[in-house]
């Protein structure tokens, strides 16, 4: 049986898991679509700790410098497990799928929107990385219109020779616990803030920030593309979502319809 409505597929950000989407698809679900989650290869379920991070008494240093789990994980591997859940979403509903990432994710939505347009009737970044064609993730964090980002301040030791971008949720320092609460939870209610933090993996494969993005007019640019300004967001500054749109805009062509929130970079939670 197909769904009576679209399906929604929901990807997840950098350090996060499906567990962000416990509290949006209850309501797609009662206005009837569908939604699909998952854990990204090396986030969630699929996570690997560094050693360092449960050894007792807690070794900063050795934190700060052993090799991660996950740095072989690949961009690659995290746009074929989207486009395997993009299929069969579209099984269900006649390829009626809105692809909708946040944060990180919206690296992957965009190489799965090239990858497979004709099953997607839209893709949605929330406070997302839309990145222009030939640019990698890192690239755009660096650029000027991100400068006033709170969360590199989070990273831990050389992400080249860590082979990942390492933060420390677990951390019981009162100053990095409330960088991390600035970066992605500015508005969410303390306890709430508690239980997200307790969600998040440490490592972020090199290889999503690394990767170029890969976006052509020809396929990426004919699937509509809508993004969900975050106002108050302190991971991906809001005038860096509007540089996004704007550079994206030009160089594919067509307009990204844009939405605003008064929100902090986890409107999912606030």
């Amino acid at each position: 049986m197909t769904a009576a409505k679209a399906v929604f597929v929901l990807v997840h950000g950098g350090w996060h898991n499906r567990s962000v989407w416990n509290r949006i698809t209850p309501i797609l679900e009662a206005s009837g679509f569908a939604a699909l989650t998952l854990d990204l290869p090396g986030a969630g379920v699929n996570a690997i700790a560094p050693i360092s991070l449960n050894r007792r008494p807690f070794d900063a240093a050795a934190f700060a410098t052993e090799r991660s789990p996950v740095a072989d994980v690949t961009q690659e591997e995290r746009t074929q497990a989207v486009v395997a859940l993009v299929e069969e979403a579209a099984s269900r509903t006649d390829g009626r799928v809105i692809l909708v990432g946040h944060s990180a994710g919206g690296m992957t939505i965009s190489a799965v929107a090239e990858r497979v347009p004709g099953l997607l009737i839209a893709v949605v970044y929330l406070a997302g990385f839309l990145v222009p064609n030939g640019m990698p993730l890192l690239a755009m964090l660096q650029h000027e219109t991100m400068s006033s980002a709170l969360s590199p301040q989070l990273f831990i030791g050389d992400p080249i020779a860590i082979g990942a971008t390492r933060i420390h949720a677990g951390s019981t320092d009162r100053a990095y616990r409330s960088l991390l609460k600035a970066s992605f939870y500015a508005d969410v209610p303390e306890n709430e803030f508690a239980y997200a933090a307790s969600q998040l993996h440490c490592d972020e494969s090199n290889a999503g920030a690394l990767a170029p993005s890969q976006i052509t007019p020809a396929r990426f640019g004919t699937v509509r593309r809508h993004y969900i300004r975050c106002t108050q967001d302190r991971a991906v500054p809001l005038a860096g979502q509007d540089h996004m749109i704007a550079a994206v805009d030009d160089t594919i062509g067509g307009k990204t319809m844009t939405h605003t929130l008064e929100s902090s970079h986890s409107p999912f939670l606030s």
